[in-house]
């Protein structure tokens, strides 16, 4: 198999790394303006690449031009498997992906704990979820300065309610679909960023659970923590101690 890697960030070198352990994948090449820290086949842009070379593409590169990339490779390609980099946009937009299987990346809800969550949660009435997720921006990516960042930047697609859109994700997925929803969504800190750094939301799913829901650039312990209110028990998860 050979897989093109779409954006040479933190993340894109993070998938290049993990997929070239695998046995069947024969390459992974990369387009990115940043050659030379390119170790591999490396194209500068996405229009010089021989797509029908590729099985397999990762969209990795800046939210805002998630769209405009999907676009194109669907446009080009037929019978492939894309991943998109969660978010999958910056805002509601539809595309028709073809004959083509297009993934978003929300792997949290692959974590042991949400896994072992999910199970404990089968047989119960789930009263109240408290979710908070949070780090202080400038230590998100050692050795790079938080401002030169996309999630600093809201015409880039950061936000904090973007790049921690994990917990929107898992928390559809344990308890059901949002009925009704408040939300204060803004930019709060001293961070010399354009973008959200704090989301608060407090709602309740169709199935009448009452789901509170925060997220920040601002906390200088990271986090990422669950607390769960059912009729017959109380669970408190850690995801960073994974307890």
């Amino acid at each position: 198999m050979k897989v093109l890697v779409i954006g040479y960030g933190s993340i894109g070198k993070r998938h290049r790394e993990i997929l070239k352990s695998f046995e069947e994948v024969e390459t992974v090449d990369v387009v990115s303006s940043r050659t030379e820290k390119c170790d591999c086949r490396c194209f500068d842009r996405l229009e010089n690449v021989p797509l029908d070379e590729y099985d397999y593409f990762i969209i990795a590169n800046e939210t805002a031009k998630h769209y405009d990339t999907l676009e194109y490779l669907v446009q080009h390609v037929q019978h492939r498997k894309i991943l998109v980099e969660k978010p999958l946009f910056c805002r509601y937009r539809e595309l028709d992906p073809g004959d083509n299987e297009v993934y978003v990346a929300y792997n949290l809800r692959f974590h042991p704990i949400i896994e072992k969550i999910e199970k404990l949660l089968k047989s119960e009435k789930v009263l109240y979820a408290g979710i908070m997720a949070g780090q202080h921006l400038p230590t998100w990516r050692p050795g790079r300065d938080y401002r030169q960042t996309y999630s600093a930047s809201v015409q880039n697609g950061g936000g904090v309610l973007r790049d921690l859109s994990h917990e929107l994700d898992y928390s559809l997925m344990l308890f059901g679909e949002i009925a009704s929803v408040s939300a204060i969504d803004e930019k709060i800190s001293s961070l010399m960023i354009d973008a959200d750094d704090v989301y608060t939301a407090i709602g309740k799913t169709k199935k009448g659970t009452i789901l509170n829901i925060t997220l920040d650039y601002i906390s200088k312990h990271p986090m990422r923590r669950i607390v769960v209110h059912t009729d017959r028990i109380t669970i408190e998860a850690d995801l960073v101690d994974c307890t």
